[in-house]
């Protein structure tokens, strides 16, 4: 059964073409709401310093004892790393700094408890979080006991507390998402889990921030391949999402 499935998948993928593969990356093939969201730019100036901040999908086992701008270790090996190579691709003029300071497992209040050092210290230009899906997915297996509101408040506290000491910097705020029925994430999710993507849209639109709405992303990508396909258990994209991912994310850098 298990080398027929496999099979099947394999059959599927191979008969979807390489123009529908890369066309899913696109904003064009996101919803009148999500083409929306994405026409917020960002603007990369010379020397600019990018940061990418969360939890486990950003962190996606970056060495933590390389802290320089640019090392592929230090990058992670998820989505962060595969953006930060397309823009030191795409533009060598810039010399640009980009870190990835992402941390499995964390929470908003995480966040703020290492952001002096992680964020502040560092000074970015740019500052992309991905953050909200351990605020929810910890309610139902860790005993977290924080709500939507806790999430809400401690996101705003920490960028009045970003944009306080860093007034001229730019936000990117990735949506929250879960592919459902992908190990992980089941009918428990579900509708609470929807709140904490409204939020940071609400957020991202409260600061002025590129919103990247991942949800809708990988729900359009699974016209294209089943949801197994980009992502492992539910949460965390396998290469296919990771690369889907930092293809959305370059589309928030004005060309």
């Amino acid at each position: 059964m298990q080398q027929k499935t496999h099979s099947n998948r394999r059959n599927f993928i191979r008969n979807v073409s390489l123009g529908s593969l890369a066309a899913i990356s696109l904003p064009s093939l996101v919803s009148g709401n999500a083409k929306e969201s994405l026409a917020k730019k960002i603007t990369l100036k010379k020397d600019a310093v990018v940061l990418f901040q969360g939890d486990s999908i950003t962190d996606a086992g970056r060495k933590r004892d390389k802290s320089d701008a640019n090392n592929p270790g230090a990058l992670g090996d998820g989505y962060a790393f595969l953006a930060a190579a397309q823009l030191l691709q795409q533009f060598p003029d810039k010399n640009l700094k980009i870190f990835n300071k992402g941390i499995s497992g964390n929470k908003v209040y995480q966040l703020a408890e290492r952001w002096e050092e992680d964020c502040l210290q560092l000074q970015p230009d740019v500052l992309s979080i991905l953050i909200g899906v351990n605020d929810f997915w910890h309610t139902l297996t860790n005993g977290y006991k924080g709500t939507i509101k806790t999430y809400t408040d401690d996101l705003t506290a920490l960028l009045d507390r970003t944009k306080q000491k860093l007034p001229a910097i730019q936000l990117v705020i990735g949506e929250p998402f879960a592919v459902i029925g992908i190990r992980a994430v089941d009918e428990k999710w579900y509708p609470a889990f929807n709140d904490y993507r409204a939020a940071a849209k609400e957020i991202a639109d409260k600061y002025g921030a590129a919103y990247i709405p991942y949800q809708s992303i990988f729900d359009k990508a699974q016209k294209v391949a089943p949801g197994s396909y980009w992502t492992g258990d539910g949460v965390h994209p396998s290469l296919a999402g990771a690369e889907l991912m930092a293809a959305s994310w370059l589309e928030t850098v004005k060309k």
